[in-house]
């Protein structure tokens, strides 16, 4: 062992079959990020708060369900785009608020983009967001609805006022999720090719564009395992929040799906990609993160399910708090640290 100072702190370096510990977040601190620390009890690498969920099902005036939502650290609290579906059960995309990104005001409106083109414009439905911040602006994507859902696009300085881009892809495509910056000088998306309705299927392409408006350079990330080996991403996966940059590689969490006599049950895993050639896995959990064990996670619209979308980190501490849909219909918050789950990550592949 050895000891290393790290973050002003002393930690202790181990190596255990060739893997050292302490992998440092590249990134700003954030002293403010929701925490709980971790119960003696604790199995997986991923911990729930206690209190969850954190938003239920009416988490403004007209919704039936609040979930696969995604937050960012926004002045002094946070901010977020919020898939509320309401009572006739359309789906479409709410702004929201917290001091603490645990206690939310989400509006009762949903927001209104603006854009160069009324064709774009149009709106058919909207679900299950991320966000991710390159340099000042806040980008959004969305699973949009053109004729089959497709990759929406949009930003936004205030989250007062939105400006759609230019779909990234054709029908029939969901899980878009942006990289925090560009990557050889280009901007950088995962997402996952899909058909029109409920995908039994679907594996992790990675597309790269010049100006967020022509997507090209499409390449295969990694896919679903069939068989024994890792039953729970069998029949499909995609990308959760946006990946977190670490001296590691970039660290992707994402979920999986497996077909039961009971359905489709989502869970979450994670992968390391190369930080140069972000196609290329590191590392991928063979064992998930997270599933769902709780009764609300159980119990819902839609039963048995996970969702990643949303990442708070701090790169001062090392700590990660993710934020998951639960059964598509409530929000919960789960913590860790990149410690924990980088070693989880290369112990478990």
């Amino acid at each position: 062992m050895l000891l290393m100072l790290f973050y002003g702190k002393m930690f202790v370096k181990e190596n255990i079959g060739g893997i050292c510990s302490v992998t440092k977040i590249i990134g700003d601190a954030l002293p403010n990020i929701p925490w709980q620390e971790k119960p003696s009890n604790a199995i997986l690498p991923l911990w729930r708060y206690t209190q969850n969920p954190i938003i239920d099902r009416f988490g403004n005036k007209g919704s039936n369900s609040v979930f696969n939502s995604a937050v960012v650290p926004f002045g002094d609290g946070f901010a977020g785009v919020f898939r509320c579906d309401s009572r006739s059960i359309s789906m479409d995309l709410f702004a929201g608020f917290s001091k603490d990104g645990i206690n939310w005001e989400i509006e009762d409106e949903p927001i209104v983009f603006e854009g160069a083109d009324e064709e774009i414009l149009k709106k058919e439905y909207r679900y299950d967001a991320r966000i991710t911040k390159i340099d000042n602006r806040y980008y959004i994507t969305w699973c949009n609805g053109y004729h089959g859902p497709t990759i929406g696009v949009g930003y936004t300085e205030d989250f007062k006022r939105f400006i759609q881009l230019e779909n990234a892809f054709l029908p029939f495509n969901r899980n878009g999720v942006l990289f925090p910056e560009k990557i050889n000088g280009l901007y950088t998306m995962l997402s996952r090719p899909s058909d029109n309705g409920h995908t039994p299927f679907g594996d992790i392409f990675l597309s790269q564009s010049p100006d967020l408006c022509y997507w090209g350079k499409h390449r295969y990330v990694m896919g679903t395992i069939s068989g024994n080996e890792s039953a729970w991403q069998s029949t499909k996966i995609g990308p959760g929040p946006a990946p977190i940059k670490t001296d590691e590689g970039w660290l992707l969490i994402y979920h999986g799906v497996i077909t039961t006599c009971n359905g489709f049950v989502y869970r979450m895993g994670a992968a390391l990609l190369d930080l140069d050639k972000p196609s290329k896995v590191l590392y991928r959990t063979k064992d998930y993160i997270m599933a769902p064990y709780e009764l609300y996670e159980q119990v819902g619209d839609v039963p048995n399910v996970v969702f990643p979308c949303a990442a708070l980190t701090d790169s001062a501490t090392g700590r990660i708090a993710v934020y998951y849909g639960c059964a598509d219909t409530v929000t919960g918050i789960a913590f860790t640290t990149v410690d924990e789950l980088v070693d989880y990550i290369k112990h478990h592949s």
